[in-house]
């Protein structure tokens, strides 16, 4: 058995998840007893983080050249990919940042350190849905070859059978607002918007309460509709079992980074109303910058893998559909 093979049949299997997140809880009880957490313990947690990332990053980036026969499987992995590399890069920022001395106080003093622990244990149930997934669609892809192997020329015009897309007139008010927040230019538009939105508020290295109101309400929104979305959508498709624990994985690792931020906000907000200021240290601004960022092309991220989810459910569909009609 392969390195690969190994990672696959350990870290893949449930009950490994289930022992990595109850030792990320304790282990985050353990070093927060005394109230404050010493450099060694921050570095003992984001370097465990980190490996845990990136090895999982390296998994899922070989991935795509391994599954041959349906390109949709690979878009799927390219899609979860770009979420935990967004993810990642936030991880990396935030630590490098924290045992430099750049960053200190996040929160409301007081609640600091909650707010700290939330923060890693909503990672790491990120990193056990994106595990959750990643076994699923492996599966996803074998069920379809499977099927579909000894229909090669069903698959080859597989595009000619989807049926016409609907008009925009043509739509319901739900099909609208979803066609138009999955489109990939309205996420370029969120994208741009972001960046101008927080260059604008980071002018004066100072952000007000309504600033941050702002943000933290545009990126609840943004996340939670998902969430819903994104939820609906397996409860839509419920005939193709393993695609369905690939939706729930996704919803998971969404509903994690939104409860980070609703955590994070909603203490920011606590603090700026109490203050009535922010207390400001070197290169803070950057560090809220960055990872307002590393959010927003998260969602959208998701979203367009949300695409390629239900684009893989049509098309198993009507082939499905198709290989019922031959026979």
């Amino acid at each position: 058995m392969g390195i690969k093979e190994s990672f696959e049949k350990v870290i893949l299997d449930g009950r490994t998840l289930i022992v990595i997140l109850l030792v990320a809880i304790l282990w985050r009880t353990f070093i927060s007893l005394d109230g404050e957490i010493a450099l060694w313990e921050s570095m003992c947690s984001g370097i465990a983080l980190i490996i845990f990332g990136w090895v999982l990053f390296a998994y899922l980036y070989s991935m795509p050249r391994e599954v041959k026969g349906w390109v949709i499987s690979k878009y799927i992995y390219q899609g979860i990919t770009v979420c935990l590399v967004t993810i990642n890069i936030y991880v990396l920022i935030y630590y490098g940042m924290r045992w430099s001395g750049l960053l200190r106080v996040e929160a409301y003093p007081p609640l600091d350190l909650l707010f700290r622990d939330i923060r890693y244990i909503a990672l790491v149930v990120f990193y056990c849905a994106v595990i959750w997934s990643a076994k699923y669609v492996k599966k996803v892809h074998e069920e379809y070859i499977s099927r579909f192997k000894e229909k090669t020329l069903i698959k080859l015009i597989s595009p000619y059978l989807y049926p016409r897309v609907k008009k925009l007139s043509e739509m319901s008010v739900r099909e609208l607002i979803g066609t138009v927040i999955t489109d990939e230019r309205t996420l370029i538009v969120i994208i741009g918007l972001t960046f101008l939105w927080r260059t604008f508020i980071s002018f004066d290295f100072n952000i007000a309460l309504w600033e941050s109101m702002c943000s933290g309400i545009a990126l609840f929104i943004m996340g939670w509709l998902f969430f819903a979305y994104i939820y609906s959508l397996s409860k839509k498709q419920k005939d193709w079992l393993d695609l369905g624990k690939v939706y729930h994985a996704i919803a998971l690792g969404v509903l994690a980074i939104n409860v980070y931020a609703l955590v994070y906000y909603g203490m920011r907000w606590y603090s700026l109303a109490v203050s009535g200021e922010e207390a400001f240290v070197p290169l803070d601004f950057l560090f809220r910058d960055a990872s307002y960022f590393a959010l927003v092309i998260f969602y959208c991220a998701s979203i367009v893998l949300s695409k390629f989810l239900k684009r893989a459910y049509e098309e198993y569909t009507l082939l499905s559909t198709e290989v019922s009609r031959k026979r």
